[in-house]
């Protein structure tokens, strides 16, 4: 919004121009989000403990500490992390930028799915939820809109002939595979299942969104760079036109992660929910898709692969075998079961997220 108001006066106030640089409107979509959260955190709280009474529902058969120290926590927190994101979004981002879009219906989409699925879960006081089946179904829909929608407007930007369905692989300059229309098959994975591996991961205090805020700030570099010629072609990768955009959404998206820690910290005040986890997972994928990065997804949210794979092996070795893998799924989880202290399981997993952060980075210029 304010790109539109001011950037038309550039040329006779000075201090108009700099809402064309992205890098200006990055930071301020990041304080603006950040802010919200600080503000709102508290009495957002209180009105969710008053409405929500119990609070989550733990699992009975999950940690027992979770049951005495976790019971009473209200839910439903990514909604204030959305409220920071839409409106530093909103306010500082292009809004003629197609991207942008794309990025704010996966967002909105998902997290409506999650609202929908703590609610069930807060009123019913069952962990059960939203069906399985008719999740995956709205997930899948919105996916798929989605990567249509990014497609079209590839073209339409003007992105390499066939880039647009084609995958990339890193470390390879050249080497992209084109798949054609099942493109949009592989799309609706990778949003969806990113939605759904954060959501996996949201089992600790502040265990979800440190990661989810590193992967953003990195794929907000990544949008940056492959989104001007400049920068892509002296790093020898795809320019994707208009996803540089992007990089405004994550600053958002960063400072609404840093004020929501603040409430989320151990130990925890509130809960992201799936309101928050699913969002931010959809919202990951999406701008992948968009930058022309999806196996670079893979490794930077690499944590989040380990905890959706960790529970696809136990719940497959037990049904194929009796036995369980790990001591209980998702594996920090598992880890709980072997005595590790929370903060240590979450401290290390987002040294993990650091590192594979750093990898991912790293094949931009790894050639």
């Amino acid at each position: 919004m304010l790109y539109l108001l001011f950037a038309p006066l550039a040329e006779d106030l000075q201090l108009a121009n700099l809402f064309r640089y992205i890098t200006f409107r990055t930071g301020g979509a990041l304080m603006t989000a950040m802010l919200i959260a600080f503000v709102f955190g508290k009495p957002m709280i209180g009105w969710l403990r008053r409405k929500q009474g119990k609070g989550q529902p733990i699992r009975e058969e999950g940690i027992q500490r979770h049951v005495i120290e976790k019971a009473g926590t209200p839910t439903m927190g990514g909604f204030l992390i959305l409220l920071g994101v839409m409106i530093g979004t909103l306010l500082w981002a292009d809004l003629t930028n197609q991207y942008v879009w794309i990025v704010i219906f996966v967002t909105a989409g998902f997290g409506l799915i999650g609202f929908v699925d703590d609610y069930m879960k807060v009123t019913k006081q069952s962990t059960a939820g939203f069906g399985g089946k008719f999740k995956l179904l709205f997930e899948f829909t919105i996916a798929a809109i989605a990567v249509v929608w990014a497609t079209s407007v590839a073209r339409a930007n003007g992105m390499d002939a066939g880039l647009e369905t084609s995958i990339a692989f890193p470390f390879f300059k050249d080497f992209l595979i084109n798949i054609g229309p099942l493109f949009y098959v592989f799309g609706c994975i990778v949003i969806v299942g990113s939605g759904n591996a954060v959501n996996m991961t949201d089992g600790l205090d502040g265990l979800a969104i440190v990661p989810v805020m590193i992967a953003a700030a990195t794929f907000g570099v990544i949008a940056y760079l492959v989104g001007r010629v400049d920068f892509a072609e002296y790093l020898q990768v795809h320019h994707t036109p208009g996803t540089s955009e992007l990089l405004v959404f994550c600053g958002a998206l960063l400072g609404a992660g840093l004020g929501f820690l603040w409430w989320n910290a151990p130990p925890a005040m509130i809960f992201m929910g799936d309101t928050g986890s699913l969002s931010l997972g959809g919202a990951l994928g999406a701008i992948a898709i968009a930058v022309k990065h999806e196996i670079v997804l893979a490794i930077v949210g690499g944590l989040f692969v380990l905890e959706m794979v960790s529970v696809m092996v136990q719940v497959a070795s037990f049904k194929l075998t009796g036995k369980r893998v790990f001591r209980m799924a998702p594996i920090h989880h598992h880890f709980e079961k072997k005595g590790w202290a929370e903060p240590t399981i979450v401290i290390r997993f987002w040294i993990i997220a650091v590192i594979l952060a750093l990898i991912g980075l790293a094949t931009l210029k790894l050639r």
